[in-house]
């Protein structure tokens, strides 16, 4: 984890497959706002909730990889991302990939960041996978805080920053709007 002296931007680094977890805690600012233990707990929470869980099938792995989240490694799902910024008073709007970055209000009150879901590639391309992102005005500047990066990284201004967010719609990302509740 990151906070440099001179920047007010706190940053926490990729670990294992918790980049929800860290993607949450860099979105809201915050070291520990979300732990490992309140995902899992989440994630438990909507296994109790599913209408379908009876029509789940036991397999011996069915205690490392759960419906919402990997026990072990994180690798925590959509679901899990929406109900943790709920508990936060936050609501999630999936962004209409077809009307690209334009038609986002990024300086409208409502807007708390946003996140984004990309696929990526490990191993020389022999593992895909996808990971969180979170990205968030800071002070008036808007940053990357991917926790993949050693550093959040600067927008120089909004047009890069609707250029970024075109380019990944394109590489087939999904884009989320973290409003705050009105």
């Amino acid at each position: 984890m990151e906070k440099n002296s001179s920047s007010p931007i706190y940053h926490e680094k990729q670990k294992l497959q918790f980049c929800l977890l860290h993607t949450l805690n860099n979105l809201f600012q915050e070291k520990n706002c979300f732990a490992r233990v309140d995902l899992n707990t989440i994630a438990e929470k909507l296994v109790l909730q599913d209408p379908n869980k009876g029509n789940w099938k036991w397999n011996p792995l069915s205690p490392i990889f759960k419906s919402h989240h990997n026990s072990i490694t994180g690798n925590y799902d959509i679901n899990v991302l929406i109900a943790a910024l709920e508990e936060k008073g936050k609501k999630v709007v999936w962004h209409d990939r077809r009307n690209g970055a334009d038609s986002i209000d990024f300086n409208g009150n409502s807007l708390m960041g946003i996140v984004i879901n990309v696929q990526i590639k490990r191993f020389g391309g022999f593992y895909k996978s996808r990971h969180w992102v979170a990205l968030r005005n800071i002070e008036g500047v808007w940053y990357n805080l991917d926790s993949d990066f050693s550093a959040p990284r600067a927008f120089k201004d909004t047009d890069e920053l609707k250029e970024f967010l075109d380019y990944i719609i394109g590489s087939g990302a999904e884009v989320l709007l973290v409003m705050h509740e009105t």
